[in-house]
Order: C-alpha cells, then sequence, then structure tokens
C-alpha cells in the first residue's frame, strides 16, 4: 500500500508532500464506501424472475371430411393473414393431406390451385376386391407431384398423421419416416378404400381412433390446440341412395356419439359450416374455402387472447384421462 501514501517524492522533512495525503484519505473513502455498498447488494434478497412472456406454442388440428376437408385451406389461410404462429400441426385424413400440404411448404395460393384442379380421380380408382371399392394407390403419384418434400423430418412444421390399426382398433401416430403411405392409411375410408398395409399392420382411416386429432397435438407439445371439425352428415333426411351413404351416415353418427374425447383436449373448436356440401363436391373447392375463412375470422377474437396473454396458455388445464396415449410408429 505504500504506492498509495507515498509519492516517490519526500519533502525536505522526510514527509510526505500535503496535498498526497488529502489525495490518499479521499481514495481510502471511496474504497470504503463501495466496499459497503457491495455488503449491501449481497445481503439483499434475490429478485423475483419475471412472469414469461413467450407466445404459447399453438397447435392445429385438422379433422376428415373427404371433399369438405378444402375448407381447412380457409382456416389456415386466415391463421397466415392475421399472422398467428403455427407450430404443430396433427391431421385425420384428408385434415392429414392438408397438413402434409401446408407443413411441406406450399403457399396457400397453391394450395387453392391444388383444390380447384382435383376430383376423386386424382387419387382413387374403382376396384374390384373384397376389402372395398376403391383404392387410394393413386395418392402416391399425386403426393409426389404436389409435396415440396417427402419425408416427415423435411417437414417446415412438426406434422402428425392419425391411422387406426384395423385388427387392435390401436391409434397410430406417424411423425417420422416417410409421409406418403401414412397418408394414405389415414385416408383409408372403410368399405370405401383398401387398407393400407405399413410394418405388417393393416391400417385404415385415422378418423376410428381420431376424427379431430387433439391429443396427439399435446402429445407433440402443443400449449393451445385449436380443432378444426367438419361436422357434417351423408344423409339428404330421406332414405339411403347407395352404399356409401349407409356406410358413411353410420361413422357420422358414431363420430358424434365419441366427440367428448377429442373436444376435452381442445382449447378451441371451430366448426366450419359444410352440411350444404356433398362429401365429393370437390368442384365447389372455392366455397369451400370461403366457408373455412368465415368460421376461422369468427373465432379471431379468442385466438388473439393466446398471443396476447401468453403466460396464461403455458399451463392448460385439459384432462388427459378420458382416452390412453397413442404410441407414434414410424413409417418405414
Amino acid at each position: 500500500m505504500w504506492h498509495l501514501i507515498y509519492r516517490r517524492g519526500f519533502s525536505g522533512s522526510g514527509c510526505p508532500w500535503p496535498e498526497d495525503v488529502g489525495f490518499t484519505v479521499k481514495s481510502l473513502g471511496k474504497i470504503i464506501r463501495s466496499v459497503q455498498a457491495f455488503g449491501r447488494e449481497l445481503s439483499r434478497k434475490p429478485a423475483v424472475p419475471p412472469v414469461s412472456s413467450r407466445i404459447p406454442a399453438i397447435g392445429v388440428a385438422l379433422g376428415g371430411g373427404f371433399a369438405r376437408g378444402i375448407a381447412h385451406i380457409g382456416v389456415l389461410k386466415v391463421l397466415e393473414q392475421e399472422s398467428i404462429p403455427i407450430r404443430v400441426v396433427t391431421g385425420t385424413s384428408v385434415g392429414a393431406l392438408i397438413g402434409a400440404c401446408y407443413c411441406s411448404g406450399l403457399s396457400l395460393a397453391e394450395m387453392e390451385e391444388v383444390a380447384r384442379n382435383s376430383r376423386f380421380t386424382s387419387f382413387a380408382r374403382w376396384t374390384l376386391s373384397r376389402y372395398g371399392f376403391a383404392s387410394n394407390d393413386r395418392m402416391v403419384s399425386f403426393l409426389t407431384r404436389t409435396l415440396k418434400c417427402k419425408t416427415f423430418e423435411d417437414l417446415r412444421i412438426p406434422l402428425g398423421v392419425t391411422a387406426t390399426d384395423f385388427n387392435t382398433g390401436e391409434g397410430v401416430v406417424f411423425h417420422s419416416g416417410t409421409i406418403i403411405d401414412p397418408i394414405r392409411a389415414s385416408c383409408a375410408y372403410p368399405g370405401m378404400f383398401l387398407p393400407v398395409q405399413i410394418r405388417g399392420r393393416h391400417l385404415v382411416d385415422g378418423m376410428l381412433s381420431h376424427p379431430v386429432p387433439t391429443r396427439p397435438l399435446r402429445d407433440m407439445g402443443a400449449d393451445r390446440v385449436l380443432a378444426v371439425h367438419l361436422k357434417g352428415t351423408w344423409s339428404n333426411g330421406g332414405p339411403p341412395r347407395h352404399l356409401f351413404d349407409v356406410i358413411g351416415q353410420s361413422f357420422a353418427i358414431a363420430q358424434d356419439a365419441m366427440s367428448s374425447l377429442w373436444r376435452g383436449a381442445a382449447d378451441l373448436v371451430v366448426e366450419p359450416d359444410v352440411a350444404g356440401f356433398g362429401y365429393d363436391d370437390f368442384k365447389r373447392a372455392a366455397d369451400l374455402i370461403k366457408v373455412g375463412e368465415v368460421a376461422m375470422r369468427k373465432a379471431l377474437p379468442e385466438v388473439r387472447k393466446w398471443i396476447e396473454a401468453p403466460a396464461e396458455a403455458t399451463n392448460p388445464t385439459v384432462d388427459h384421462r378420458s382416452e390412453p396415449r397413442t404410441a407414434p410408429m414410424p413409417a418405414d
């Protein structure tokens, strides 16, 4: 400490210069005050960490509905126009197909174009089989042409595709490996399309286990779940016209009866009004897209609340006990 007290020169009496002494006292005073302030900081209680303001992971669950599923494009269109961030998507049947297009990177304009040009024969053909009246094997070439990537790992947004094991009734969720065959399985409507075999399992339409795949969406990490349900009937109020009316209306009745299972995992259910559309109304794509837009516009205020009050979205109070978890299944 001598260099703090004495300069290199001394007065003639051997004492430090008077001005050096004054400087030293001031310096020591500053040091003491700094040490005292540091001690007070150490004894202070730690501050409570600020409440997280992160935007919750918003997921969209797209239900089945054959051609009526084109309404999903309208829902996605509004979410994108309003800059609502979608972090994860799950899809059943046509919802899986629409979800794959969106998650692979197709723009909404491109998806609208695909919808306008699609017909039943774009991805299906009639066949004679004891397992069904049609095969969706044309979907392989349809999806190969349409999708911008062909594996789940390459998607720009994580996607889950549901199907149902024909023998066990177990719900199956795909989110790894190739995309195309899982979509075919998810769209394999029983009685109409042939089952699709993947890794030794015979799979049929995901609507039997996940009519609207909200629970798989939770399992994939969604904090907030927006479910899109295409409620419609196959009956026109009179007697059935053919076998497909019988099969379709029977499944519609069963889906309504089990709706509490998937509704319990949803924070918001959007239901485009597709009642006036036929299951094969591909030619009315523009109208179906508009119906989806209208329904989503009505639901926007609720979705905005999730973003404006994000802290409340990180701990959703959803009952997961009413349905067992479904194990993911690789596609290859």
